[in-house]
């Protein structure tokens, strides 16, 4: 594997797209960042050690939150100015550090998803593994795609005694309407497709539930 993962150098395109949460803002961008189906969220630069994109964008003072799925960037800001003076600054940096062959990430996120999966799996019975395998699959193909439409993700975490515990990222987490969308739709998704699902947690919610 290369040091560093990186995009071809190519014009880009980049757009700006509201999410539910008002503080995110999603760049959408014509080229690849990460596989399909794998994303990252980084609360703070101390947690962005593996990506240098994310890094440079927290050097914008009003930059909080990172988020990076296979097409786009989610921007959580800090600042009461308004999206309208930020977006063309952010969107001017993303174009040109994509555009000049930029690393995206110095470690596969891949991998990294895939050993903490393994690793959580291994602390389950096999009736729960299966459990979660299910849930893993509903999550992927009902839920994670809506999701990511507004500019976030979930991921699987954990399930034990009924209750599965996911990670909301990106736009998803501090959105006002997230304790809502997990309570009324994922939970009840998740119920009524896996009877032994009791409760679904989150992880990454500001609020309470």
């Amino acid at each position: 594997m290369a040091d560093h993962i990186t995009t071809p150098a190519a014009p880009i395109s980049i757009y700006a797209e509201a999410s539910p949460n008002p503080e995110s803002m999603k760049f959408v961008l014509n080229t690849t960042l990460l596989s399909e189906g794998v994303s990252v969220d980084y609360p703070n630069v101390e947690a962005a050690a593996n990506s240098p994109l994310a890094q440079e964008l927290f050097n914008f003072d009003y930059v909080g939150r990172v988020f990076i799925a296979a097409n786009f960037v989610t921007v959580t800001k800090t600042t009461d100015l308004l999206w309208a003076q930020l977006i063309p600054e952010l969107r001017t940096f993303l174009k040109s550090y994509v555009e000049s062959g930029g690393p995206i990430f110095t470690v596969d996120p891949a991998a990294e998803q895939k050993a903490a999966q393994a690793a959580a799996a291994g602390d389950s019975s096999e009736a729960d593994q299966q459990t979660s395998q299910k849930i893993i699959d509903l999550l992927d193909n009902y839920v994670r795609p809506a999701v990511e439409q507004d500019g976030g993700n979930i991921t699987f975490r954990s399930y034990q005694d009924g209750v599965v515990t996911v990670n909301l990222q990106g736009s998803c987490s501090g959105c006002p309407s997230a304790t809502v969308t997990l309570k009324s739709g994922i939970e009840n998704l998740l119920k009524r497709m896996v009877p032994e699902v009791r409760e679904v947690v989150a992880e990454g919610v500001t609020a309470s539930f």
